[in-house]
C-alpha cells in the first residue's frame, strides 16, 4: 500500500501539472482573442469601405452606436477554444484531486493510522483540503475558474517539495502522538490549514488584480488581467477566512487542552505552540481590519498574506529550524 500511494502521488503531481498547463492555454486564448476584438472589426470596416484602402492598423476596439463590439467582430473560435481548455483544465484538477485522496487513503491503510504523522503526510493532507475546498468554489462559482491557474501552480510546487525533501517511508506513529486528541487537534488544524491555502491564493490574485485596476500595467500586475473582478476576488478571500479562523481558534484549544493532558500544562511556548499563537493573532487582526471600514481592503488583504506566511513558517521554519515538543517532522 505504501508503495501504491507513492505512485498516486506521483500520478497526481502529473495530472496537476497538465491541469496548470491547460489553465495557461485558456490564458493564452484569452489574450489572442483580446487581441481579434481589435483587429477584427477595422478588418471589416476597410472591407465595407470605410475608412479607405489605407487604413490598416486600429488604436483600440471598434464599436458600433450602440458603444459595443459587433456580434460578427468577436472571436467565438478562440472564445470556444478557451472555454474548452478551461473546461479541461477542471476536469483534471478533479482527477488529480481523486488521485491525491487515493495517496492519502492508502498511506493511512499501509501506517494504520490517520495519514498525518509527519511533515511529509501533513503537506499531504492540507494539499488536498485546499484542492477539494478549490472545487466547491468552483461549483459554486463556475465564473473564478481562472483561479485555478495559480492553485494548480501552487499544488504542484508544494507537492513537489514534499515528494523531493519532507518524503518519509511510513512509520508507526509516534507514541506521545497515541491519543484519541490526535485526530481532534490535527484534524482540525490540518482543515483550517487547507483552507488558509486556498484564501492566499485569491488574496494574491485580489492585490495584483487591485493593482491592475487602478492603472498599473508593469510586471507583475499584468499577470491579473485574465483574472475575475478585484472585488470578487475580495469578496472570496474574507469568505474562506471567516469559514476557517473559527476552525483554527478551536484547533489551538483543542492542542492547548491535550498539552495539559500530556505534559501536565496547557501551554509552554513552544517554538510551535508560539508560532500558531502568531498565526492567530495575524488572522484576527485580518478579519479585525476587514470589518473597519477606514481600513482599506488591499491593507487588510496584506494582512491576510501575512497570516499565510507564519503558516508557512510554523510548518516548515519550526520543524527545520528548532527543536521543541513538537518536533515531529520527521525528516531528517
Amino acid at each position: 500500500m505504501s508503495a501504491v500511494s507513492d505512485q498516486l502521488v506521483t500520478f497526481a503531481i502529473l495530472v496537476y501539472l497538465i491541469a496548470m498547463i491547460s489553465h495557461a492555454v485558456e490564458y493564452a486564448l484569452g489574450n489572442v482573442r483580446a487581441v481579434s476584438a481589435r483587429v477584427a472589426p477595422a478588418r471589416e470596416l476597410v472591407g465595407a469601405g470605410v475608412g479607405g484602402a489605407g487604413v490598416d492598423k486600429v488604436d483600440g476596439p471598434v464599436v458600433d452606436a450602440s458603444g459595443t463590439t459587433p456580434p460578427s467582430a468577436r472571436p467565438s473560435r478562440s472564445a470556444g477554444r478557451a472555454r474548452l481548455a478551461g473546461r479541461i483544465a477542471a476536469g483534471l484538477t478533479v482527477v488529480a484531486a481523486a488521485l491525491h485522496l487515493g495517496a492519502l487513503v492508502t498511506r493511512g491503510i499501509a501506517a494504520d493510522r490517520m495519514p498525518w504523522g509527519n511533515m511529509y503526510e501533513f503537506v499531504l493532507t492540507v494539499t488536498w483540503i485546499g484542492t477539494a475546498a478549490w472545487l466547491v468554489v468552483l461549483w459554486k462559482r463556475p465564473s473564478l475558474r481562472r483561479l485555478g491557474l495559480f492553485l494548480t501552480l501552487v499544488m504542484v510546487l508544494l507537492l513537489a517539495f514534499a515528494e523531493l525533501k519532507l518524503y518519509v517511508p511510513v512509520v508507526p506513529l509516534m507514541p506521545a502522538l497515541q491519543s484519541y486528541w490526535f485526530i481532534i487537534h490535527v484534524s482540525t488544524i490540518v482543515f483550517s490549514s487547507g483552507i488558509f491555502l486556498l484564501g492566499v491564493v485569491p488574496a494574491v490574485s485580489f492585490l495584483l488584480r487591485n493593482g491592475y485596476e487602478q492603472g498599473r500595467r508593469s510586471f507583475p500586475y499584468t499577470l491579473a488581467r485574465r483574472l475575475p473582478g478585484a472585488a470578487d476576488l475580495e469578496r472570496l478571500t474574507f469568505a474562506l477566512h471567516a469559514f476557517s479562523f473559527p476552525i483554527f481558534t478551536f484547533a489551538v484549544i483543542a492542542g492547548a487542552i491535550w498539552a495539559e493532558a500530556a505534559w501536565g500544562r496547557a501551554w509552554g511556548w513552544d517554538p510551535k505552540e508560539t508560532w500558531a499563537f502568531i498565526s492567530w493573532v495575524v488572522y484576527a487582526g485580518y478579519l479585525h481590519a476587514r470589518a473597519t471600514p477606514s481600513v482599506r481592503r488591499n491593507v487588510a488583504t496584506w494582512i491576510a498574506v501575512l497570516g499565510f506566511l507564519t503558516v508557512l513558517m510554523n510548518l516548515f521554519g519550526v520543524n527545520f529550524f528548532f527543536t521543541g515538543l513538537h518536533s515531529y517532522a520527521g525528516v531528517e
